[in-house]
């Protein structure tokens, strides 16, 4: 019998989730790859260019891919003649793993996990609780997959329960539309078709820890119901041509896995879960000999990508005016210099709430531009942790309000802005701008000076101000109200010509 030791397993998934916050699996990263050398839109191909370039900044670095450095997930399968050194249970195994990999001086995660998720919804300050699944399998040893799920791809989760005569196609392409690009893509599908609603999902989340691997059924060719579905699905994904970060373009998923389990025969239960630009997951065998050892990646087998932003707009935030603003374009590049705030969910209720019982924020907002992010702590000489956006949408129910009270002349964020928060800004003839979700540390590298202006309670979603010098930007919903968002991926499924536009 094997004996696994408490240690082991604790050191195993602190390893493991330390090691997935800076390495991208090869195969997910070769696929973006791919897709950039293949992109016709130079908007995605840019967009595309700085995660190739972020990542492998992170594989040197190792510093996080992206700022949300995710809700733990654990697939466990314990083999039936493993035998334990301890008795607390799993999950605290686990948790204190967890603990230790999110609290590592040398790269401290970012901690996101709130208890009383109803009410109070407090951190818990080392991202604990991870999320655990369990399967007793024949065998002497313990398999672990480990990922990390960020909250904007996570939020993206779809599920349904369809009639058995319903097209699983159908259902797909009429919800993908509708995620809109806060999920980050480029990126992955995982679909779970079957079983029982919660089922279903589990085995839509389980599909996505499977290789990248499309590309080698497109040549070899379908053997089953399931691959035909996986590259129908694929290619007409794609045709829709929402395209990397929802700027329009030739590819928006770079696989689609599909799990499927035995179900009723009145039901037919499926669900939809996106991996995002900063997929992270990794399995491990753990047989008693000690902690698992992880492969330490070359990093030659990352693709060097140059980004060419000689053309980009550079603006001077300390400077700039309304009536620069309106030149701006949707679509178009721009480096920013200067200062801005930063802010998000908390702060925006925090700020909304003071308005509205007429008392005077801690900082002037008029005629400056703030950043939705909350970034990681810094270490060794840092400025900032990784620092990219966060989705913008979340903070669409307070933009009417934050524009009209503060005089604020822009946001930068990530995907797109709902009607409310386009026709406020139309109204106040203000300017969303989105930054590339997915390339958290290139942003960092462009802060200069952060300090907390206001909030400081709030941890990562204080108010800070950021000094930035060549912050890549690109100008989507411009100061008439037109969003890159709405117009481009129309634009590219036209030309694209594989699905006809609807109305």
């Amino acid at each position: 019998m094997t004996l696994i030791k408490r240690d082991d397993l604790v050191q195993s998934v602190a390893d493991a989730l330390q090691y997935i916050s800076y390495y991208h699996p090869l195969d997910f990263i070769q696929a973006v790859h791919r897709a950039y050398e293949l992109e016709a839109n130079p908007a995605a191909r840019d967009a595309m260019a700085q995660i190739l370039i972020n990542s492998r900044m992170c594989a040197l670095g190792h510093r996080p891919i992206c700022q949300d450095t995710g809700i733990v997930t654990v697939f466990v399968k314990v083999g039936m003649q493993v035998r334990w050194d301890f008795d607390t249970g799993l999950d605290e195994a686990i948790n204190e793993g967890v603990r230790q990999a999110y609290l590592l001086p040398d790269n401290v995660l970012r901690a996101s996990i709130l208890r009383d998720p109803a009410g109070a919804r407090q951190n818990t300050r080392d991202n604990t609780p991870a999320v655990i699944h369990y399967q007793l399998v024949p065998g002497e040893g313990l398999d672990i997959t480990v990922a990390a799920k960020g909250g904007g791809s996570e939020n993206k989760s779809k599920m349904v329960m369809l009639n058995p005569s319903d097209s699983i196609v159908d259902w797909v392409l009429k919800t993908v539309p509708t995620m809109g690009a806060g999920w980050c893509p480029p990126g992955m599908l995982g679909i779970g078709i079957g079983g029982t609603a919660e089922k279903a999902v589990l085995l839509a989340k389980e599909s996505l820890m499977d290789p990248v691997d499309i590309q080698a059924l497109i040549q070899r060719g379908p053997a089953n119901r399931l691959e035909e579905l996986r590259l129908e699905l694929y290619e007409k994904v794609n045709a829709l041509g929402i395209g990397a970060q929802g700027l329009g373009g030739l590819t928006t998923v770079v696989d689609v896995k599909i799990l499927d389990y035995p179900t009723h025969a009145a039901s037919l239960p499926v669900a939809m879960i996106p991996n995002c630009a900063a997929t992270r997951h990794i399995h491990f065998h753990l047989d008693g000999s000690g902690p698992a050892e992880l492969p330490v990646p070359r990093i030659e087998d990352w693709p060097e990508v140059s980004w060419n932003n000689q053309s980009a707009r550079r603006v001077n935030l300390d400077t700039i005016t309304p009536e620069e603003v309106k030149n701006w374009k949707t679509g178009e590049t721009l480096l920013l210099s200067g200062t801005l705030l930063t802010g998000r969910d908390a702060a925006h209720k925090r700020m909304v709430d003071m308005l509205s019982r007429g008392e005077t924020l801690p900082v002037d907002l008029r005629g400056r531009f703030i950043y939705y992010v909350g970034p990681v702590d810094p270490v060794r000489d840092e400025v900032v942790g990784p620092a990219g956006p966060t989705t913008a949408t979340r903070m669409d129910k307070f933009t009417e309000t934050i524009l009209a009270q503060t005089g604020l002349l822009g946001m930068i964020g990530k995907s797109e802005r709902g009607p409310t928060a386009i026709e406020a800004i139309r109204r106040h003839e203000a300017v969303y701008l989105m930054a590339v979700g997915g390339a958290a540390y290139l942003v960092s590298k462009a802060v200069r000076k952060a300090r907390v202006l206001a909030f400081a309670d709030l941890g990562m979603e204080a108010i800070y101000e950021f000094v930035v010098e060549d912050m890549p930007v690109t100008v989507a919903v411009d100061s008439r109200g037109e969003s890159v968002h709405a117009t481009a991926p129309r634009l590219w499924q036209a030309k694209i010509g594989k699905i006809p536009l609807t109305n």
